[in-house]
C-alpha cells in the first residue's frame, strides 16, 4: 500500500527501520508473490494469489503459539512474520516453524512489529503481546492499513480503547477482538432471544472467572536478560525497574502491564455478560468493586478475589466474581449466569438450561442458533479481511471497547478502595440486595474454603463510581481520582496518540 509522509507514525517507523536495518532472526527469508490491499485504506479488500492473506504475529509465548496454530489451519493464509523482543523466544519459534516447513520457510522472524507494518504485502497483524501493547499496536496497524486481530483485552485503559475505536473508523480496517465466544452461534442465539422478547427480560448478567492459581513469589530487581530488548518490551508502559516476574507471563498481576484476572481470562466472561445487556446500552453509569489479594504473600498487586457490580441506565446489571486462590476442594467456575426478572436463572454456554420459578430442577432451554460470521474466530476474521468488511468481525471494535471499559471501571473502583474488615457485611452495595447476596456467597468461600479470617485479612472496598457514558469520564464523588486512571502514562516514542491525532 502506498504511504504518504504526512503521517508522523509512519515516519517514525521509517526512522526505526533505518536505525535497526533488516536483521532477520533464524536466517529465514521471505519468499513468494506480492499480495496487496487494494483500493483505499477504508476498502481493504484482498487481491492476488487467489485471495491469499499474509499475516504477521506479534508476541510468541502462550497465546502467540495459539495464533500461529490458528492461522496455520486457515485456508490460504501465509504467516509472513513472527515478532518478539525476546531473542530466545523468537529463535525457538523460528526453529519450530522451520522444522515444519521442510526447507521451504517463508516466514521472517523480527524483533519489532513495525518492520512488518512497513511491508506493503502484509495484509493483517495478529497481536498476542502483553496487555499494555494491545491498543498502541492496533492503532499502528490501522494507520498502516493493516487489518488487526487483537487479543483480549483490546485496551489497557479506557482512553486508549476510544482511540482504537476512532482509528478503526478513520482507516476502515477490520479489527476483531480475541473473544472467541463471539463466534459461538449458540451464545449469540441466547442473547438474541433475551433481546427479542422470547424470554423474560434480563435483570442481571453474571460472569465468573474462578480459576485455581498460585502466588508468584518475589523476584529481586535485576538487569533484564541479555536476549530481551527490555525497552521495547516495556514499550508504552512506564516501569522503573526490571524483575523476573514481568516476563514471560506474570505481568498480568501488575497494573502497569496487566489488568488482573478480571480483564484477563475474565474479559471473555465480561464480554458475554455485556453482550446480554440491551443493545441500546453502551457503558454502565454506576460501578463498584470489593476484593483483595488473599492467601499469597507475593509480589503481585492485582486482586485475586473480587466481587464487582455495574448498573446500566436501563436498570440492567452486570455482576462479576474473581476467585483465583487454590485450596483442597476448590470449585473451578469460568462461565456466565443470567438472572431474569421473572425469577428464572439460565446457565450454560452455547447449550443452556433454565431453572424456572418454583421448579425443583433446571430444564433444557431450546433456542435457535444466533447470527455470527461462520468459521470460528480465526476463519471469521479472515473472511472479514477478504471482504474488507469490518462488520463481519465476530467481536468488532465497538463490542470490544464496551466490554473492556466495563472491566476497567470495575478495576478503577477497586484501585481507589480503602481497607475494611473482612466481613460478610463489608459493604451494603448501595442497598442492592442481589449484590449483598452474591458477595455473601463469595465471602463464605473465602472464609470457609480458604480459611481466611477477620483477624489476619481485610477487604479493599472501592467507592461507588459514577461514569458518564457519553464523555467516558467519571463524575461526582471521587471523580478526580478516578479520572486519573482513565489514561496511563506512556514512554517517549511509544505514546498512544490522542483521538484528534490518530
Amino acid at each position: 500500500m502506498a504511504k504518504t509522509d504526512s503521517n508522523p507514525t509512519q515516519n517514525s517507523r521509517r526512522s526505526f527501520l533505518k536505525q535497526t536495518g533488516s536483521a532477520v532472526a533464524g536466517g529465514s527469508f521471505l519468499a513468494g508473490s506480492s499480495f496487496l490491499i487494494t483500493g483505499t485504506k477504508a476498502s481493504g479488500a484482498i487481491d492476488g494469489a487467489n485471495d491469499r492473506v499474509r499475516i504477521a504475529v506479534a508476541g510468541l509465548n502462550g497465546r502467540g503459539q495459539a495464533h500461529i496454530a490458528g492461522w496455520a489451519k486457515a485456508p490460504n493464509v501465509e504467516l509472513a512474520y513472527v515478532a518478539d523482543p525476546a531473542g530466545k523466544v523468537l529463535a525457538k519459534r523460528m526453529d519450530s516453524l522451520a522444522s515444519r516447513a521442510e526447507g521451504k520457510l517463508t516466514t521472517r522472524g523480527i524483533g519489532d512489529i513495525r518492520q512488518a507494518l512497513d511491508d506493503p504485502t502484509v495484509d493483517a497483524i495478529s497481536i498476542a503481546t502483553p496487555n499494555h501493547w494491545h491498543s498502541l499496536m492496533t492503532i499502528w496497524g490501522a494507520q498502516a492499513g493493516k487489518h488487526v486481530y487483537v487479543e483480549k483485552p483490546m485496551s489497557h485503559d479506557i482512553a486508549e480503547g476510544r482511540v482504537v475505536v476512532e482509528a478503526q473508523k478513520k482507516y476502515g480496517v477490520v479489527i476483531q477482538h480475541g473473544t472467541q465466544r463471539r463466534s459461538n452461534a449458540g451464545v449469540a442465539g441466547l442473547h438474541e432471544a433475551l433481546k427479542s422478547g422470547k424470554l423474560p427480560r434480563l435483570k442481571i448478567a453474571y460472569g465468573y472467572c474462578c480459576k485455581p492459581r498460585n502466588g508468584i513469589g518475589h523476584e529481586p530487581i535485576s538487569d533484564p536478560p541479555a536476549d530481551l530488548n527490555w525497552e521495547h518490551w516495556k514499550g508504552p508502559a512506564v516501569i522503573d525497574q526490571y524483575h523476573a516476574n514481568y516476563v514471560p507471563y506474570d505481568w498480568h498481576w501488575f497494573w502497569e502491564t496487566g489488568n488482573g484476572d478480571l480483564n484477563n481470562q475474565g474479559t471473555h466472561q465480561l464480554d458475554v455478560a455485556r453482550w446480554a445487556i440491551d443493545d441500546d446500552q453502551t457503558h454502565p453509569t454506576r460501578t463498584m468493586a470489593i476484593g483483595s489479594r488473599f492467601q499469597w504473600d507475593d509480589q503481585g498487586v492485582t486482586p485475586n478475589t473480587m466481587f464487582a457490580m455495574a448498573e446500566y441506565p436501563n436498570g440492567q446489571m452486570v455482576f462479576f466474581n474473581v476467585r483465583n486462590v487454590n485450596y483442597e476442594g476448590y470449585e473451578r467456575q469460568v462461565f456466565n449466569e443470567y438472572y431474569l426478572e421473572d425469577g428464572s436463572i439460565i446457565t450454560g454456554e452455547g447449550n443452556y438450561k433454565i431453572l424456572r420459578p418454583g421448579a425443583s430442577k433446571a430444564e433444557p432451554l431450546k433456542l435457535d442458533q444466533g447470527h455470527v460470521t461462520p468459521g470460528g474466530n480465526w476463519n471469521a476474521f479472515i473472511a472479514a479481511v477478504r471482504a474488507g468488511d469490518p462488520s463481519m468481525a465476530n467481536g468488532n471494535v465497538m463490542d470490544a471497547h464496551y466490554g473492556c471499559v466495563l472491566g476497567h471501571i470495575m478495576n478503577n473502583s477497586y484501585r481507589l478502595g480503602t481497607e475494611v474488615p473482612f466481613s460478610e457485611t463489608a459493604s451494603d452495595f448501595g442497598g442492592n440486595e442481589d449484590a449483598i447476596e452474591h458477595f455473601g456467597r463469595l465471602h463464605n468461600v473465602m472464609s470457609e474454603g480458604v480459611g481466611i479470617s477477620g483477624s489476619d485479612a481485610k477487604y479493599q472496598l472501592g467507592p461507588m463510581l459514577t461514569f458518564n457514558a457519553d464523555t467516558e469520564r467519571f463524575e461526582g464523588e471521587r471523580a478526580d481520582e478516578a479520572n486519573g486512571l482513565v489514561k496511563d502514562a506512556n514512554n517517549p516514542g511509544y505514546e498512544v496518540p490522542s483521538v484528534d491525532a490518530v
